[in-house]
Order: C-alpha cells, then sequence, then structure tokens
C-alpha cells in the first residue's frame, strides 16, 4: 500500500525544532545553509537560538518552517525513505508540498514565502486583525456566527482544521463579535490565537493580488508527485493552475478537513507529517479513523526510523 506526506504551516515552528535531527544529520545544517545564501541572514541561528519573537514574526516563519520541511524531506530520502503517492500542505505547508514535488525550486520558493509574509503583514495595519479558533461548533453553526457578527466588517471561517475546530480571522472587533456568537450557539472554547495577521480572509486579498504579481516570474513545473490543494480539497498538476491556486490561498480556507478525507480515500496505509510539531498528526486523527490507516510524524531520527520502517512493511504486504 502507498502512503501521503503532508506538511504543516505558519503556528508549528518553535525554536530549537530542528536540533535533534540536525544532530544525527548534517544535511539539515546545510539546507538552512542554503536558506540563509537566499535570506541574508542566519536562518539556523534563529531556529536554534530564537529570539521567539522575532521567529514567529510571519516574514521569518514562513521561510523557516518552509526550509524545516525541506530538510526533513531531504533526511527522509537519504535514508531511503520512499516516494509518497500523495502531497498536501496546510496553508504555507503547500509551498513546501510543492517543493519536494519538484514543482518549485527551493530558493525560489524561500523568496516566494518570504515576499507572502511581509505582503500579509503589509495588508492590514498592526493590532486591526484578529484570528481566533472556535472548538466545539459545528461549521455551519460557525459560518452562521460570523455572518451575525460582521456588521458591515469582515468576519470568516478561515481554516477548517478538523469537525469541531474552525479558525476564523477579520477585523478585530467582528473577531471579538463572532466568539460571543459562537458561545452563545453552544461553542465548547473560543480560543484568541497571538497572531494580529488575519489570514486566509479577504482582508488578505491585496497581498494576494501583489503575490499574483510574483509568482509570475516564477518558474513553476508540473509536480512529480500527486499534488492535493487545501484550496479545494482536488488534485492539481497543470503549473498554471497551482499558480492561481497560490494566490487564491491566501484569501480562501484552508479546507483541511476535506484535504485529509480526500487523501485517506485513496486507500493509503499512512499519512506521514514532515516538518516540525506534530500539529497535523493531531488535526488528521480527529478527521479520520479509519481502522487500518496510520498517522505518523517526523520530526527526530527515532520518528523517520520507524516512519521508514512501516512504509517499507506495507510496501511488501
Amino acid at each position: 500500500m502507498s502512503f501521503a506526506f503532508v506538511f504543516p504551516g505558519q503556528g508549528s515552528q518553535s525554536v530549537g525544532m530542528l536540533q535533534a535531527l540536525a544532530a544525527a544529520d548534517s544535511s539539515v545544517r546545510t539546507t538552512c545553509d542554503e536558506a540563509s545564501q537566499v535570506l541574508g541572514y542566519d536562518l539556523w541561528k534563529l531556529v536554534s537560538e530564537g529570539p521567539e519573537e522575532t521567529l514567529n514574526a510571519t516574514e521569518q516563519t514562513q521561510p523557516a518552517m518552509l526550509a524545516a520541511g525541506v530538510a526533513t524531506w531531504r533526511v527522509w530520502r537519504a535514508r531511503g525513505g520512499a516516494l509518497p503517492a500523495l502531497v498536501a500542505g496546510h496553508s504555507l505547508g503547500e509551498f513546501t508540498a510543492l517543493v519536494c514535488a519538484e514543482a518549485l525550486p527551493f530558493p525560489a520558493a524561500l523568496d516566494l514565502v518570504r515576499f507572502r509574509g511581509q505582503a500579509m503583514q503589509a495588508a492590514v495595519p498592526a493590532g486591526t486583525g484578529a484570528m481566533a479558533a472556535i472548538l466545539g461548533l459545528e461549521d455551519e453553526a460557525v459560518e452562521a456566527a460570523c455572518r451575525e457578527a460582521a456588521r458591515g466588517a469582515v468576519v470568516e471561517a478561515a481554516n477548517f482544521n478538523s469537525p469541531g475546530q474552525v479558525v476564523i480571522a477579520g477585523d478585530k472587533a467582528a473577531v471579538e463579535r463572532a466568539i460571543e456568537a459562537a458561545r452563545t450557539r453552544g461553542a465548547k472554547r473560543a480560543v484568541r490565537l497571538p497572531v494580529s495577521v488575519p489570514s486566509h480572509s479577504s482582508l488578505m486579498r491585496g497581498a494576494a493580488a501583489r503575490l499574483r504579481e510574483k509568482l509570475a516570474a516564477i518558474d513553476l513545473r508540473a509536480p512529480r508527485i500527486r499534488y492535493v490543494s487545501a484550496v479545494d480539497a482536488r488534485p492539481h498538476e497543470r503549473p498554471e493552475e497551482i499558480r492561481e491556486l497560490l494566490v487564491l490561498q491566501l484569501s480562501s480556507p484552508v479546507r483541511w478537513t476535506d484535504t485529509l478525507r480526500a487523501l485517506a480515500a485513496r486507500d493509503l496505509a499512512q499519512i506521514i507529517e514532515c516538518g516540525p510539531g506534530k500539529v497535523l498528526t493531531g488535526l488528521n486523527r480527529r478527521i479520520e479513523r479509519r481502522p487500518n490507516l496510520n498517522f505518523l510524524a517526523l520530526d527526530d531520527p527515532a520518528s523517520i526510523e520507524a516512519a521508514l520502517s512501516a512504509t517499507r512493511r506495507d510496501s511488501h504486504a
């Protein structure tokens, strides 16, 4: 049986996130050094030492998470890991998936996601945007709460992460109203996220327009591995189609629940998260409970060895 790789996005970063892998494989440092040449600063020092607030700034987080995912992928392949049947990514993770599928060159992707972060930060004045996670409420009820709370402002579902977990984004005051409207509808919890950029909302359309111009100059190729977009939970292979999806993605919700179900429908043995944090693995287990589908995460040498054993065993089953 085959397996899929999924790549995490912003929010999975942490200071020291590549230390264990780097201690076991020199290619991790090499990947960070490659990234540093493009970015103009020492990425390895940033991810190893912080400070945390610098790593968490959007324009630094995005290239750091891209490099971390690519470094983990390279260790997997160097250890003899097979190519997955499918790749997908959550938000920024889509760019990592496309690099690993050889549709997007790594240096160009680094420059692109740094620009993406800058454009997102510039799209909304600091302190005016917000995001919150709504827990324990059906998707339709969250969307209804957003409609009720908008009152001419913007508040929208931004991430459909798993059943009962939807992230909303928009103007700060409207997000606050939507939190109260969701609680009234029976939400178990509403958690304000420590971000000021309302990602995947219509407030990002200006940033998306700037990203379209940047993408026009980048050489995108057909993915070598089947790529499923979290914009529409469908496979895509035409470069122009993928280019447009990467633009649309910035102001459209991440449909992770649908995407994971689309992967799981392919009769896979494993869905493997490639990169730090294990956030997607937790979501994936809540979305799909098929007994013969295993969810693994690669973030240290031991987890890579376990995943190598599992995929080899199932390929010979």
